[in-house]
């Protein structure tokens, strides 16, 4: 049994903030201080993948909202994609369509496909939960690559 106590909040904070600012167009990576945290072994694994899974997700989140309404914009001289570039990543999520959220774990590309979602209006719903279970499931994989984490 865990008590949550002072320290272990700040752990936690750390941790969803890493994770938050990750799945965020800013270059961050939470990767790194979830397994050195695995390896501390001073918080219950559920609680860490929980924790690292919903700040992602909801940095994804902000990534969509940021894609609905960004759009509008385009045609503005500070618009960071020309009108030639955001119609050639709307074609690639068309033509492989939202199972491409799948693959919005992934470095260097997860980010702007989640933008894109939300320019091309996917569904709330399903876009939370293909990126839930592709951040989750890169957090579990892990997880389970730490040596003693799952044992």
């Amino acid at each position: 049994m865990y008590l949550l106590s002072v320290n272990d909040l700040g752990v936690y904070l750390g941790l969803f903030a890493s994770a938050f600012g990750a799945a965020s167009l800013l270059p961050l990576q939470s990767e790194v201080l979830l397994v050195a945290l695995l390896l501390d072994r001073n918080q219950a694994v559920w609680a860490l993948l929980t924790v690292a899974s919903f700040g992602n997700v909801l940095g994804s989140m902000l990534n969509w909202l940021l894609g609905r309404s960004l759009e509008r914009y385009r045609e503005r001289r500070w618009f960071p994609a020309t009108p030639t570039r955001l119609e050639q990543a709307q074609r690639f999520y068309v033509r492989t369509g939202y199972w491409s959220l799948l693959l919005s774990w992934m470095p260097i590309i997860g980010d702007p496909l989640t933008l894109v979602a939300g320019v091309l209006r996917e569904p709330l719903w399903r876009f939370v939960l293909l990126v839930a279970l592709a951040k989750s499931g890169r957090y579990l994989v892990l997880a389970a690559l730490t040596p003693g984490a799952l044992s």
